[in-house]
């Protein structure tokens, strides 16, 4: 199985090589066949999977050497933090990385329990390779084009646009090596590997606003690290195996040394999915350059919290730590909902948004039966390319407008048509009745009613109801008629970003028609894998049908911009209670003066915004965290 080294390896190679290289066509070259070739890879795992009939299996028992470079990895990372820390005056931080170290290396070296496979690969590994490979490497495709765009526009920013994509692909060796990996000692190493790039990639432009959110993030994820190798050592020492399934079997066997330790790896998955009360470092990841945007509130970074709660999910159901971890994904859907409703700022936005759904995956694995999780998988692949999507397509607006600001795409429809299309589509999936987001929303909703979980029911329906609202008002901005002329602005989105959208907007639509097959040839076994059982969540034939209906909605945005270019001249004026002087730019007002005329939305950001309502979340939250521990160590010492 030469495919998983490589799949861990060769990016990590990639992202040395081109630290080093200055010429941009070559960079430029080696991004786009590294992409090409990291997600060749994947489908080449992938038809290997399909030919083993997907049966799980378990490699590399005996990898001295690779422990070996491994651990001085961590040293070196470790090193590297200290020495930003001392830069950038930020020494206590770095404590948050010393100490992890120093428990991990003394829970490998003083470990004598048996070896253990220290590569797994089952379905849920596979479908988190398929995302990490396939829309990791359309965004590194985009961000080769976006950078040049983005250096010219920001001439302020030193331009290191290698070390950028550099950065990319060392995150995507990272996360194949987070998912892979059923070595916990492993598990740790890789974790730590994506807190630190993506604080280096937060940090890129080294502005006082990039460089303290970036250590915002990195505090944040180190946290969740200290509290994971705690977690680890306290697992060894008791239970006697490194192993992360065992670990895994052990909650579910009701093992009493396993309590403590997944309600640890619980909290530290709670700060990498940027849940409350930490779901500031996500927000602060904004004034990062649209790529790393993408890559980490798509694709990889918060997936990884999300990808370890799935694994944890059999083990907390029906347990203290499943119950709190439920209540805070749910509350944490529906405040994050709420708050996006203030933001006019579509990065803004769309980071809300990361957090909310996340927060509806989070509560999902909370709940920990087969229904939730069934609901959970389709709603990380759905918000993977979906999100992916609409980033890429803001920056490719906001380099085109000089603007991400909502109120200034009113009408984009009718002057920039595709990237309009690309936004229509990316949106459609996030929200939409019948696309696979709400039906996986649906599905989550029924699984509390069955459970009778009244909390997280009602966190569901009033959390959907708010993600309805801000998202209609975009997509309503989009489609409206323009207040003025735009003839003067012209589309400068690069062929490669093109692609790279164009591919992810088609697989987007491939996959809310293939949602009954998905589901009958993958989810479904998946869940058979974790849980040995699962049923029908809903049936095939009211898949099928929602899929029709499904075709139909993709025909909306052509048809509409086809049609309002036959009857432009037949548009009707807005009424503003005065004289409109025949364009809807401006009217007569009552007085006889000429007004603009300009439609906006109403944000709200004085009674919901982040500023008014974050904090009291995060500290609903954190009381949430600490009551969890309490019992759980009430019960465990």
């Amino acid at each position: 199985m030469i495919v998983v080294p490589f799949l861990i390896c060769v990016p990590l190679i990639l992202s040395g090589v081109l630290m080093f290289v200055k010429s941009e066509k070559i960079q430029s070259w080696l991004a786009y066949v590294g992409a090409v070739v990291m997600a060749t890879a994947v489908g080449v795992l992938g038809y290997g999977r399909i030919l083993g009939g997907f049966a799980p299996i378990e490699l590399y028992y005996e990898t001295e050497i690779a422990d070996r470079v491994i651990f001085a990895a961590e040293i070196v990372m470790m090193l590297v933090v200290t020495y930003l820390c001392f830069k950038y005056d930020k020494k206590p931080v770095c404590l948050l990385s010393v100490i992890p170290t120093v428990v991990i290396a003394i829970t490998e070296f003083g470990f004598n329990g048996h070896e253990t496979a220290h590569i797994y690969i089952d379905r849920l590994a596979m479908l988190m390779c398929l995302i990490i490979g396939v829309i990791g490497g359309l965004i590194i495709v985009y961000a080769v084009g976006y950078m040049s765009g983005y250096h010219m526009h920001h001439k302020e920013v030193e331009d290191r646009r290698g070390y950028f994509i550099a950065l990319l692909f060392f995150f995507m060796g990272a996360m194949f090596g987070f998912v892979l990996s059923s070595s916990l000692i492993w598990l740790f190493f890789f974790w730590e590997c994506t807190s630190i790039c993506s604080f280096l990639l937060i940090g890129y432009t080294r502005t006082e606003e990039a460089v303290n959110n970036s250590f915002r993030a990195l505090w944040m994820n180190l946290l969740g690290g200290l509290v994971l190798s705690l977690g680890i050592f306290y697992f060894a020492f008791y239970v006697g195996t490194l192993s992360f399934r065992d670990f895994i079997q052990a909650g579910i066997d009701g093992n009493i040394y396993a309590i403590l330790p997944i309600a640890a790896m619980a909290f530290a998955a709670l700060t990498k999915s940027a849940q409350l009360p930490f779901s500031t470092w996500l927000l602060g990841a904004m004034v990062a350059p649209t790529p790393s945007s993408a890559l980490l509130h798509s694709a990889t970074m918060v997936k990884a919290g999300i990808y370890v709660l799935f694994r944890l999910a059999p083990a907390m159901n029906g347990t203290t730590t499943g119950d709190m971890i439920a209540l805070i994904g749910g509350f944490t859907f529906f405040v994050s909902s709420m708050m996006a409703i203030a933001q006019s700022d579509a990065k803004r936005v769309l980071a809300m948004s990361t957090v909310s759904n996340l927060g509806l995956m989070v509560a999902c694995a909370g709940s920990g039966t087969p229904e939730t999780i069934w609901a959970g998988v389709f709603l990380m692949i759905f918000h993977a390319v979906s999100k992916s999507l609409l980033f890429l397509d803001v920056g490719a607006t906001e380099n085109t407008l000089h603007s991400r600001d909502i109120e200034d795409m009113h009408g984009m429809l009718y002057f920039l048509p595709m990237l309009s299309v690309f936004m229509f589509i990316g949106i459609a999936g996030m929200f939409l009745a019948p696309f696979g987001m709400l039906i996986s929303k649906w599905a989550a909703l029924r699984a509390a009613i069955d459970g009778k979980n009244v909390a997280l029911l009602l966190f569901i329906v009033f959390g959907s109801a708010t993600t309805s609202f801000y998202w209609s008002k975009w997509m309503g901005k989009l489609i409206c008629h323009p207040h003025a002329e735009h003839s003067h602005i012209k589309d400068i989105t690069r062929l490669n970003e093109t692609v790279s959208m164009g591919i992810q907007a088609v697989l987007m639509i491939v996959l809310c028609v293939a949602f009954p097959f998905l589901s009958k040839i993958f989810v479904d076994p998946l869940l058979d894998e974790m849980f040995g059982t699962s049923g029908e969540v809903l049936s095939q034939g009211l898949l099928y049908m929602l899929v029709i209906i499904i075709c139909f909605v993709f025909a909306v945005p052509p048809i509409t911009y086809y049609y309002s270019r036959r009857i432009h001249s037949n548009i009707k004026l807005a009424y503003m209670g005065g004289i409109n002087t025949g364009d809807n730019s401006s009217f007569v007002d009552s007085m006889g003066e000429e007004k603009m005329l300009w439609l906006s939305n109403y944000y709200f950001a004085n009674r919901i915004g982040i500023r008014k309502i974050m904090l009291p979340c995060q500290l609903f939250a954190a009381a949430i965290i600490i009551i969890m521990f309490c019992i759980i160590l009430g019960v465990t010492l």
